[in-house]
């Protein structure tokens, strides 16, 4: 059944304005605008209320504890905390292996981060702790000052250290760095930055990590030594190797694996179809865990099977530590990318839940708090944390309420590091691969955005593709920059070549529309109504001035070249020269065109009505008015207002009346500033709406319209045969006069 759209009419009855006569009879209000100096007064201004609200954006834990409902919320925030923490817990085993560190370092990722994060953060449902795409740029930064295989850096702090602990060192000072990062953009708050990376690029980028790591988890999967290889085309080395030793793969791993991946997998699937009937989804990672400690336990997998365990468990806590200078020098490229993932992952997925739950976030205190609890995690050890969507995801679904969930999470990784990590000894290594494998099946399914996106878009499945293939065969680091310079290029390309139209009114209303795209439309004689929407600038005016030559002037371009030759140095002594070229030969000569010609003895108007030859037949042009679009064009440059003013002049001194419609206030006042009006280009030209502008030219030229196709001035050009083309003379900047 269809249903009629429900209209309703209005009519206004008004003058027509021009912006003159618009300003003439409403007063307009001059407001006084700050200064730079006035903002930084104001920004250093502090008075009690003002320190009241910086205690409590510094301090968000201030806000939601005072409207905590313990009856309410206690209860959930504490079994989305029990099963958050066990997620956590077995994630932070996983994750620490894609960082090249050892498991147990995961699980101080998993405490300390969130202990700052809960006094600081303004999210009240993300997870905080270890994220596989940091954990995978961290492990690139360990592996390439700390390799697998021959001597590490050159790095002072290495001396008398192991290995392990090198790579410790490496993984803190990075995170640390990252902190110190995150730390000085949110306190020069350019939270905004996170803008650039749109989800396009996101999306492109986290299903490269995914990728990634799933390549580094095959050693492990197949039991395999392959090093660990950084920098550009490392996936290819990468796989090379596990290719080559392929034949060397460990059966009791890859079959232990098969098993927990499918078992995982099955169960996920479950908790989502019965996700409305389950309290709590069921932590299966956890009971694959517990099963596979206790098999591979009881039956001595580690000397039976040679199977690679995750071995002896740092029991409780390291006194604090420095970051290492020299590392910092090392790795600060990498570091920043590193900062900027990290927070763009947990601001999105924090976005997320505020606005499921109606709350606000800041980002610039998000920035704040994310890289304070670097800071304080690097001191103890931890590598970067961020959020993972699967573990905010059950924090949230479970009953979490608050960042008390979180805390309660935080403190089973504890009670796992202090009294219980012994259990967790002769887990498999190749069972974390597994877990994170399984882990990875929503960035991988991202792929099904690709015919999505070209269908839709192409342009974004274009960034999305530079991003993710950039990702995977340079690396993370630089296939963020390659993504976020293809994303770039994007907004250059439709900023710089917009979709220029010409428009025509729909008959019986006061609407414009691109005449291509209706029947019914009324295009009076004479009359061109251009349209641009984009900004002009200096990468577009050129672009600008071609489209509105090509869009207003069609009928002369099909018929000669035009070219005046100045005669003599009298002003009124002109020559007019029609020098008629063929189709083929009109556009190598048009470099010849655009040469700058001497035409300071030209008149200031060219005079299109004088004597031509007699055997030279000259038909008008019609077109007396063009009406300029400006609705969409949000500023201008100072290059961009020469080049109009150059396009204007031209069109005004072969007599025809230009008109620039809805033009923004503030690039009106602009123009003024930067001297833009003088004799010939008037403020009478513009008008508030297009409708005002129409029927402004309609009533100038109402007479032409009552005497058919006469009108009051127009462009001449030539016309003898259909295989000649003809050039616009306003093309042509230089043809006229030096303005």
């Amino acid at each position: 059944v269809t249903m009629a759209t429900l209209r309703k009419q209005y009519a206004v009855s008004r003058y027509v304005y021009s912006e003159d006569s618009f300003g003439e009879d409403y007063e307009k209000v001059y407001r006084v605008r700050k200064t730079t100096l006035d903002h930084v007064k104001e920004y250093l201004t502090c008075d009690s209320k003002r320190a009241k609200n910086a205690v409590l954006s510094l301090l968000p834990i201030i806000g939601w504890m005072r409207i905590y409902r313990v009856r309410e919320w206690l209860l959930g925030d504490v079994v989305s905390g029990i099963s958050t923490g066990l997620i956590a817990i077995m994630q932070g085993l996983a994750f620490s292996l894609l960082a090249s560190l050892p498991p147990s370092y995961g699980l101080y990722t998993a405490f300390f981060p969130m202990l700052t994060y809960f006094f600081l953060g303004t999210s009240r449902h993300i997870s905080v702790g270890s994220f596989p795409v940091l954990s995978l740029m961290v492990g690139a930064v360990v592996t390439r000052l700390v390799p697998d295989e021959g001597p590490p850096a050159n790095i002072t702090g290495f001396e008398g250290l192991t290995q392990d602990q090198q790579r410790v060192l490496v993984a803190s000072s990075v995170t640390f760095l990252m902190g110190i990062f995150q730390l000085a953009m949110g306190v020069l708050q350019v939270g905004f930055i996170v803008v650039y990376l749109s989800d396009t690029l996101v999306s492109g980028f986290t299903t490269a990590a995914a990728v990634h790591i799933l390549v580094s988890q095959l050693k492990f999967v197949l039991g395999l030594t392959v090093p660990g290889i950084s920098g550009p085309l490392s996936i290819i080395y990468t796989l090379e190797k596990i290719f080559v030793q392929i034949t060397s793969t460990n059966i009791c791993d890859l079959v232990m694996s098969i098993l927990i991946m499918a078992m995982v997998f099955i169960v996920k699937e479950l908790n989502d179809i019965y996700k409305a009937k389950l309290p709590v989804p069921i932590p299966i990672e956890v009971i694959m865990t517990v099963i596979a400690c206790g098999v591979s336990y009881g039956f001595n997998f580690e000397k039976r099977y040679d199977v690679e365990i995750v071995g002896k468990m740092v029991s409780g806590y390291e006194p604090p530590m420095a970051p290492n200078v020299e590392v910092f020098q090392e790795s600060a490229v990498e570091a920043f990318p590193i900062a900027i993932v990290g927070f763009a992952v947990a601001f999105s997925v924090a976005k997320v839940y505020s606005i499921k739950h109606d709350y606000t976030i800041d980002g610039n205190q998000e920035l704040i708090a994310f890289g304070i609890s670097n800071i304080f995690g690097a001191s103890f050890r931890s590598f970067a944390a961020s959020t993972a969507l699967s573990r905010t995801a059950v924090q949230e679904s479970s009953g979490g309420k608050t960042q008390i969930a979180g805390l309660i999470s935080a403190m089973m990784a504890m009670i796992v590091t202090v009294a219980l990590g012994f259990l967790l000894e002769p887990l498999p290594r190749s069972v974390l691969g597994a877990l994170v494998i399984v882990n990875l099946k929503g960035m991988l399914m991202q792929f099904r955005e690709i015919p999505y996106l070209w269908r839709r878009d192409k342009t974004e499945c274009l960034v999305w593709l530079g991003t993710c293939l950039g990702a995977i065969l340079l690396g993370l680091d630089l296939g963020l920059v390659v993504g976020l310079g293809v994303e770039l290029l994007t907004v250059v390309f439709r900023s710089q070549f917009p979709r220029c139209s010409v428009l025509a009114n729909i008959n019986g209303t006061d609407l414009y529309r691109d005449r291509k795209d209706y029947l019914h439309i009324f295009e009076p004689k004479g009359v061109k109504i251009f349209r641009i929407p984009s900004p002009i600038f200096f990468a577009n005016i050129e672009f600008f001035r071609d489209k509105l030559v090509e869009a207003v002037c069609t009928t002369c371009l099909p018929i000669f070249w035009l070219v005046l030759v100045p005669s003599g140095k009298s002003r009124n002594n002109i020559k007019l020269d029609l020098v008629c070229q063929t189709t083929e030969e009109s556009y190598m000569n048009m470099e010849e065109l655009d040469q700058p010609t001497d035409l300071k003895g030209f008149p200031f108007q060219m005079d299109w009505n004088a004597e031509l030859p007699s055997n030279v037949d000259v038909p008008r042009v019609d077109l007396h008015s063009l009406i300029l679009d400006f609705s969409a064009v949000s500023f201008l440059d100072i290059s961009a207002m020469k080049g109009l003013k150059m396009a204007l002049k031209e069109f005004i001194r072969i007599d025809v009346d230009v008109y620039i419609v809805a033009c923004d206030v503030y690039i009106v006042e602009k123009l003024h500033m930067c001297m833009f009006f003088d004799d010939e280009i008037l403020t009478s030209m513009f008008f508030p709406t297009l409708h005002d502008a129409m029927l402004h030219v309609l009533e100038k030229h109402k007479d032409d319209t009552k005497n058919g196709h006469k009108l009051s001035s127009g462009v001449y050009c030539t016309r003898q045969d259909k295989n000649v083309s003809t050039y616009f003379v306003a093309n042509h900047a230089n043809s006229f006069s030096d303005i």
